[in-house]
């Protein structure tokens, strides 16, 4: 179901209802072990950050709360919201506090690179996307919130970003340049949009991040960038076609030592099936484009990992901040529960040496660390989903998860 399905099912319930009332594994603490040592990089991952909508409201630069949505006319809706479910949330915040005791966590493992999918136009201007539903918007004096964390990179090839039409869009791209923060995946133009964003590691290496999406994540074909226009590196099919085109564009930038990652915004909201052909292109971003790390995100929750020749296929990272806390509908996801992700690749063949992943809980619009309980629960699902692609996910004693794999 798309996240515009989801919308409208769960807020008509929701808003009426609160409204009118071999074995790879790390010892050691989170982290601990993932410094680079020369041999080693480790790289911060994340699937969904939107920081839009009723969080832009608790920030300290509140925008409008106004917003054109088929059952709620104000942000502040999803406030309440979140408030009835988990306690008061205070105003204005920190620009840290929606990071919580994830900032703890990135402090330790401190990865070379932090790499998030950022769903939500960033600005004050335009107007709202027609007939598209749900608009996701922040104020540009609130991207301290993303400084916050020390974000390297932000995602732009998703289904929100130009929610607010082309001058909020080029407002965007203005507002996370003027904060130093790199963007791939969307652009001015065609040639910027399918353009990697380059990130400099330790030492003379690059990680160069190359992003697409795909419009079964509910991306408009009317998104797509061309010459003439601006918007996402929207791929028109996953065919051996697209994987050549993807391919020369890496080997023409690519150079000795670069890390290559390759991030797509596809498939539905909530369901862990892996579509068949999601894995061939996957699969084919590795053997004909080189590719050392695939980043997948659109699903509200984190779904299966592969590790294919090596490399490893993340095919669904799911939410990591979000303001849908007390909406009802699709309990069984737990998709208050989030993943960060620590991939360490070995520098000099890109393989991957180690995933660890840290279970974090969105409440009051914050991240904080999963109860044992909930680490437990996300360790068996995804364990029973990864069994399916060859490989394990499998607790720690230092309450994070590690996958394992042959």
């Amino acid at each position: 179901m798309k996240r515009r399905q989801f919308i409208r099912q769960a807020i008509a319930t929701s808003l009426a209802a609160a409204l009118a009332a071999p074995k790879h594994a790390m010892a050691g603490p989170p982290g601990a072990a993932q410094r680079h040592d020369g041999d080693t990089i480790t790289l911060f991952l994340a699937g969904d950050v939107m920081t839009g909508r009723a969080i832009d409201q608790v920030l300290p630069h509140a925008g409008s709360p106004r917003i054109f949505e088929p059952y709620s006319s104000s942000a502040l809706d999803y406030l309440r919201l979140a408030e009835r479910a988990s306690g008061a949330i205070p105003r204005p915040v920190d620009f840290d506090y929606i990071w919580g005791e994830a900032l703890a966590v990135l402090s330790a493992a401190a990865p070379a690179a932090r790499i998030i999918n950022l769903e939500t136009a960033v600005t004050r201007r335009g107007q709202p996307w027609p007939r598209k539903g749900i608009q996701y918007r922040m104020h540009p004096d609130n991207i301290p919130c993303l400084t916050a964390a020390a974000i390297d990179c932000c995602v732009l090839a998703n289904n929100h970003v130009l929610d607010w039409g082309y001058p909020g869009f080029e407002e965007t791209l203005d507002s996370l340049s003027g904060a130093g923060l790199s963007v791939a995946g969307a652009g001015p133009d065609l040639e910027s949009a399918q353009a990697p964003a380059t990130l400099a590691l330790p030492g003379d290496g690059r990680l160069r991040v190359l992003a697409c999406g795909l419009q079964n994540s509910g991306i408009p074909a009317a998104w797509a960038a061309t010459a003439a226009r601006p918007g996402v590196n929207l791929l028109p099919d996953l065919s051996r076609a697209t994987v050549s085109r993807i391919s020369a564009a890496i080997a023409a930038r690519r150079k000795p030592g670069d890390i290559v990652m390759i991030s797509i915004h596809w498939g539905g909201n909530w369901g862990y099936e892996i579509p068949p052909d999601h894995r061939r292109f996957a699969h084919a971003l590795i053997d004909a484009a080189a590719a050392d790390i695939v980043h997948g995100h659109s699903s509200h929750h984190p779904i299966g990992i592969e590790v294919y020749r090596g490399r490893p296929i993340m095919y669904g990272c799911g939410d990591l901040i979000d303001d849908y806390e007390g909406i009802s509908g699709h309990a069984s996801y737990r998709h208050d529960l989030a993943l960060l992700y620590l991939v360490t690749l070995d520098r000099g063949t890109g393989e991957l040496r180690r995933l660890e992943m840290v279970p974090m809980q969105r409440s009051r619009f914050r991240l904080v660390h999963a109860s044992a309980g909930d680490r437990q629960w996300l360790q068996r699902v995804l364990d029973r989903e990864c069994r399916q692609l060859q490989a394990r996910v499998a607790g720690s004693g230092n309450d994070t998860l590690q996958l394992q794999w042959r």
